[in-house]
């Protein structure tokens, strides 16, 4: 097995990239609530409610940076995301008045938005036959940039908050660097002529429409998943101090996500090449496991059947993340490929928001159990979602198929 991917070289540069920015995002992420509450002196629901804006405000960005990236390119489109971004950053390093902080993190929330769908388009763009490993690429390094950001973070944030969102700017100012200077700019005309040829002996007909049933089935699945997978984060940690764990022994679960991630590469490359080759059964192995992981929670209250579940809920987690931008990547017509990253990504967005929601209403009013039966009642409409949603572009596909059949036998 190989533990270092040959990957192309413009590929490498997204991925390097993406761990840069991810770093210096998650510099933030897990500071935000405490810098609100503790040093701004506002409440943990109105945390809650900026960190909803700001959340709300990623899922519009990612619309837009896929529509961008399918009209400017993918280079300018990361630059203007990546730019407001870093502006927002510096910003907020001096913001003191509360309305400002507001504006900047719902600002911040757009300009990483915009970011993700162009990265993921250009990563399926630069290695069209990597398909899958393109994808799984970027969720790695993406991964590997969590785990640095956070636990750097909050040594950093230990010194001063304001050095975060300093830090948190400087590292989007290396990574505008990286793209100014790695990465090859393409306007939007030949991004679709580079399309064409790359998808010339391709089986699908070059005009097929554009899927969208099958685009927004595909979300649905993306999206319930999140909403399952994120309670983690959320009435897991709060159920888990409910048994007596400390925060210590929740954080060590993150720890050991981080880590399979990266050391289950190589067998996660050998298993979806050899047994489960086609993305509609990697998305649906990734959901059954993420059910097996659920049900296991729903009958454990001692911290090895959590620290059980979180290694299986990971494996589920390799499997689905990064085929579901593969997913749309095979959906998308030529010149929509942005638009098409856009949309899931907001899917995916759109469950992190919700999922909390959910899960703590459910939580609260039912207790734990009935919250993991819920969950998995998700997981289950995530797995239709995932067996159906390419039945109506195949049936497209089959219909246009015979037409030009149609077409060839009249003009013999």
């Amino acid at each position: 097995m190989r533990f270092v991917p040959s990957y192309p070289k413009e590929l490498w540069i997204l991925a390097i990239g993406m761990f840069i920015n991810i770093t210096g995002a998650s510099f933030l992420w897990p500071m935000n609530a405490i810098y609100m509450t503790q040093v701004l002196g506002q409440s943990l629901s109105t945390a809650g409610t900026v960190l909803m804006l700001h959340a709300g405000a990623g899922m519009l960005g990612n619309l837009l940076g896929g529509n961008l990236y399918d009209r400017i390119g993918g280079k300018r489109t990361v630059l203007l995301g990546v730019g407001l971004g870093t502006l927002s950053a510096f910003s907020l390093s001096l913001a003191n008045e509360w309305h400002i902080y507001i504006a900047l993190m719902i600002a911040l929330g757009f300009g990483n938005g915009v970011v993700f769908p162009a990265i993921y388009a250009m990563a399926g763009w630069v290695w069209p036959e990597g398909r899958r490993k393109s994808f799984n690429a970027i969720y790695v390094f993406q991964n590997v940039g969590v785990a640095c950001g956070t636990a750097i973070g909050g040594l950093v944030a230990q010194i001063s908050f304001t050095y975060v969102f300093i830090v948190n700017g400087l590292t989007f100012l290396i990574f505008i660097s990286i793209v100014w200077f790695g990465i090859q700019s393409h306007n939007a005309t030949q991004l679709r002529d580079g399309e064409v040829t790359r998808e010339t002996n391709a089986s699908r007909p070059k005009h097929l429409g554009n899927g969208y049933l099958s685009l927004f089935i595909l979300s649905l699945g993306f999206m319930a998943c999140w909403m399952s997978y994120v309670q983690w984060q959320t009435s897991i940690s709060v159920y888990m101090q409910e048994l007596g764990f400390t925060l210590s022994s929740y954080s060590v679960l993150w720890t050991i996500n981080g880590l399979i991630i990266i050391l289950a590469q190589p067998f996660n490359a050998y298993i979806t090449k050899v047994w489960i080759p086609s993305v509609k059964a990697q998305l649906a192995t990734g959901v059954f496991i993420f059910i097996g992981a659920l049900v296991l929670l729903s009958q454990t209250n001692v911290y090895s059947g959590f620290l059980i579940a979180m290694v299986i809920m990971t494996i589920g987690e390799i499997f689905i993340w990064p085929a579901v931008p593969t997913a749309a990547q095979d959906l998308a017509p030529i010149g929509r490929k942005g638009l098409y990253q856009g949309v899931v990504g907001s899917a995916a967005t759109a469950g992190r928001m919700l999922g909390p929601l959910v899960g703590g209403y459910i939580f609260e009013i039912y207790h734990a159990q009935v919250l993991f039966y819920s969950m998995i009642a998700f997981c289950v409409l995530s797995m239709v979602s995932f067996m159906v949603y390419d039945l109506s572009f195949k049936s497209k596909h089959t219909t246009i198929s015979r037409e030009q059949q149609g077409e060839q036998s009249l003009s013999q």
